[in-house]
């Protein structure tokens, strides 16, 4: 499962049935639909399909890749905690009933090019020279990531940045992602004074007010140094981005992670700041059986991220392994295995040392 993704369909899936592993796969509500997904609320629907296979499964194992990850370590943790002690509340203040939900904990996890979460990505990869939210072209010069008097090389070239521009930027980030939290609080503050106005005087006009959707777009959303100067946390990852080669236009385009969304979702799934599904954060709670693999390719995992989340999982029995291949699965170089193939080698032995396989021809 992804929470923003439909993984039917997944590389994976005919590679593991020829293993003699039973897989399940399954949507979130908000499958396709970045606008409203709250992570809070796609962990009932993981606990639903949880149920659905604990009943016909003697053993049960998530495995999440890229964003699946940081969602199925947010369940292992909210599942593994005793009800009065599960979150209550999505991060935007509205009720959730994880505490009462039936949320059955699995026999184990595999993570497969897990990312540090939906919002620690975006913190990663926000352009802070953004000078106002309103305008997608105004530009703070000197927190411009593609200015070459900043360290930008045109590609093919490579870039290079300097140590100080670097500081300098990941902490306009974290600026420019707390003004977006506030804006989303108020706007749920004033929803809210609207609901209470409503339910104690019962106008229509009131319910009006706390039902119309405030829709925030985010601009630029592809600016990850790391995208395109290669030797900032190295690996054998290609220049550009998961999006694209040229960072530098489509920082500027429609694509990118969280461009149109509700506050709601911006504090539960986008906000690095703000998000409870921060793999990190969740990974203490992961005390299954556990295989992580890294994919030496990645461009939304870097090396430094893989070792913080691989270094706070919570399993004795943990193992972690690199595969080459990209973030999506496909190979490093033509005519290679593709790093999913390379996965379901690693992936089905782990299975079968642990968990009874059904017999293959």
């Amino acid at each position: 499962m992804h929470p923003r993704q439909d993984v039917t369909h997944h590389p994976l899936v005919p590679l593991l049935l020829q293993a003699g592993v039973a897989v399940w796969t399954q949507h979130s509500r908000s499958v396709n639909n970045d606008l409203s997904l709250v992570h809070e609320q796609a962990l009932l629907d993981v606990a639903s399909g949880m149920t659905f296979v604990r009943e016909r499964f003697e053993s049960v194992v998530t495995l999440g890749h890229s964003g699946g990850g940081t969602l199925y370590a947010y369940y292992h943790e909210q599942a593994g905690l005793p009800g009065d002690r599960r979150i209550s509340r999505t991060p935007g203040g509205r009720p959730v009933p994880l505490p009462e939900a039936d949320m059955p904990v699995p026999d184990g996890a595999v993570f497969l090019a897990p990312h540090p979460g939906q919002g620690r990505l975006l913190l990663g990869c926000i352009d802070p020279s953004v000078a106002d939210e309103s305008d997608p072209l105004s530009v703070i010069p000197e927190l411009d990531p593609f200015a070459p008097a900043n360290g930008f090389a045109e590609p093919p070239a490579g870039s290079t940045y300097p140590p100080e521009f670097v500081e300098r930027y990941r902490a306009a980030q974290r600026e420019r992602v707390a003004r977006i939290d506030a804006v989303a609080r108020k706007h749920l503050a004033e929803a809210a004074k609207y609901r209470t106005a409503w339910k104690a005087h019962g106008r229509a006009e009131d319910r009006r007010h706390s039902l119309a959707p405030r829709i925030m777009t985010i601009y630029r959303t592809d600016a990850d140094l790391r995208t395109v100067d290669l030797s900032l946390d190295p690996s054998e990852r290609p220049y550009g981005s998961v999006f694209g080669r040229r960072p530098d236009l489509i920082d500027y385009g429609l694509v990118g992670f969280g461009r149109i969304t509700t506050p709601e979702a911006w504090l539960s799934t986008w906000s690095g700041l703000s998000s409870n599904a921060d793999f990190v954060r969740c990974a203490p709670g992961v005390t299954v059986p556990t295989l992580f693999l890294e994919v030496t390719g990645d461009q939304a995992a870097f090396p430094a991220d893989s070792r913080a989340m691989i270094d706070a999982l919570g399993a004795a029995d943990l193992s972690s392994e690199r595969v080459r291949g990209l973030h999506f699965g496909n190979s490093l170089a033509e005519g290679e295995p593709t790093g999913n193939e390379l996965a379901a080698a690693r992936i089905a032995p782990w299975l079968a040392d642990r968990f009874a396989l059904a017999p293959t021809d």
